[in-house]
């Protein structure tokens, strides 16, 4: 029986003591995404005309925000207001710092702000229920360029 040279046995316990190592970090480090960005769950609730001023629309809807989810930089022909229900959403107006909103939190957007809704961070998504005081006929949202 031949005699192995013990660094020959020391190297190889060393390296398959690595390789579950290795597995771990090649797991757990981060690679660029090329999905898009999942889309907003709308449903309108309601749709009024507002009694008093001709030409105008009250819209009552909710909107779900999935992880990952993104409803991209647009502006409404109309006032918002809206109530985060569950989870946590970001908010970015234009010339506004980004808002971190929870549940119970509350948000306003004046006709033709440029913004953008994003799900916050994390696995959780998140919801909320706006009212827009809009244009009758118009479309309730118009894409906008990033600011």
């Amino acid at each position: 029986m031949k005699r192995v040279n013990g660094s020959i046995i020391v190297a190889s316990i060393a390296s398959i003591a690595a390789m579950p190592l290795l597995a771990m970090a090649q797991a757990t480090t981060p690679t660029p995404s090329t999905a898009k960005p999942v889309a907003p769950i709308r449903a309108v609730l309601e749709t009024r005309d507002v009694d008093g001023a001709p030409g105008k629309q009250i819209v009552l809807g909710t909107v779900k925000m999935p992880p990952g989810a993104v409803a991209p930089w647009h502006t409404h022909p109309g006032d918002e207001a809206g109530y985060v229900l569950s989870g946590t959403l970001v908010l970015k107006q234009k010339g506004q710092p980004d808002r971190t909103l929870h549940a119970g939190d509350h948000f306003f957007n004046p006709s033709g702000m440029v913004h953008e809704l994003l799900a916050g961070p994390g696995d959780e998504g998140g919801s909320e229920v706006s009212t827009w005081v809009v244009e009758k006929g118009k479309p309730m949202a118009t894409p906008a360029a990033q600011p």
